[in-house]
């Protein structure tokens, strides 16, 4: 059995398509369609079930599915840990955090953790939350820094399997730029108008929180007129006055102070957050697990 394996395995049944699998794991469709018959050669019973339609873990494949996340994360952290100790490799701490924190939250919350221990070497990778839980699924990373909220919970909740700690707390306001007389262009509570809403895509932490609110259903002028994956790029269609985006505090913060950004409603509608740190429950590094203490414990 080969590691390739399993990365094959849980390329495809996050997929549920051949070719996009293949596609993303950056080999051609037959020879991603022999690795996974050769796993389900060595387990000796099917993983999947093929459709016209695309691809479904059978029952053995979701009993597989748990153990292949974890024996994909333990093998590269326990590759990424023994060089360490062999010299091979700087000891690093690893993060993960989606791009609305990387640019606000996680520097000056470095500087505060460096003021209690010194750190060493720190590497950053900043992306969608999507692409962040793989990251830290796959043992590519130690910590996720992320936004939460009980009502959208992430593909890791804390458990026997992973844990997390609140390290802050921030908000998403739905926010639009003002008219000539400095009022909202748009206000959610203006009944049946139509509101253009500017959506986070399905890669966006932030909005599977929004989704999680069922906004849509208080108010029927919102209309969606755009997406994508990043806080920062709705915030500048929404400066511009594109329509109204539910942008975190913690960025939006200066245009809100400058004006060039208001409130599309009072506070009722504002999201409360946290800011969650995410990591394996099993021991990592001496390092990894020397910053976990310093706030874990709180």
């Amino acid at each position: 059995m080969e590691l390739i394996w399993l990365e094959d395995f849980v390329a495809l049944a996050e997929t549920g398509n051949f070719s996009r699998a293949a596609e993303n794991r950056h080999v051609t469709q037959p020879a991603f369609s022999r690795r996974v018959r050769a796993l389900e050669d060595w387990i000796g019973a099917p993983l999947f079930e093929r459709g016209a339609h695309g691809v479904t873990l059978t029952a053995a494949g979701e009993q597989f599915r748990p153990g292949a996340d974890e024996l994909i994360r333990r093998m590269n952290q326990l590759r990424r840990e023994s060089r360490e100790a062999g010299g091979k490799e700087v000891a690093t701490l690893r993060f993960a955090a989606t791009h609305a924190l990387s640019f606000t939250f996680f520097p000056q919350w470095m500087r505060e953790m460096e003021a209690r221990a010194t750190l060493g070497s720190i590497r950053l990778i900043s992306d969608s939350m999507q692409a962040c839980e793989e990251l830290l699924l796959h043992g590519q990373a130690q910590f996720l820094l992320c936004h939460h909220h009980v009502a959208a919970p992430c593909r890791f909740e804390a458990g026997a399997q992973f844990q997390s700690a609140s390290v802050g707390r921030d908000a998403l306001i739905p926010l639009v730029a003002p008219d000539e007389s400095g009022a909202p262009r748009w206000r959610l509570t203006q009944g049946d108008a139509k509101i253009p809403h500017l959506a986070y895509s399905e890669e966006s932490g932030l909005g599977r929180i929004v989704n999680a609110q069922h906004f849509e259903l208080r108010t029927t002028g919102l209309q969606p007129v755009f997406s994508a994956r990043l806080a920062a790029t709705l915030m500048t269609m929404a400066r511009q006055g594109s329509g109204v985006a539910w942008l975190p505090a913690s960025l939006a913060q200066h245009d809100v102070a400058q004006g060039t950004l208001v409130p599309a409603a009072d506070s009722g509608w504002e999201i409360a957050v946290d800011i969650r740190v995410f990591r394996p429950g099993a021991r990592q590094s001496l390092a990894a697990e020397a910053f976990w203490s310093l706030f874990s414990s709180k």
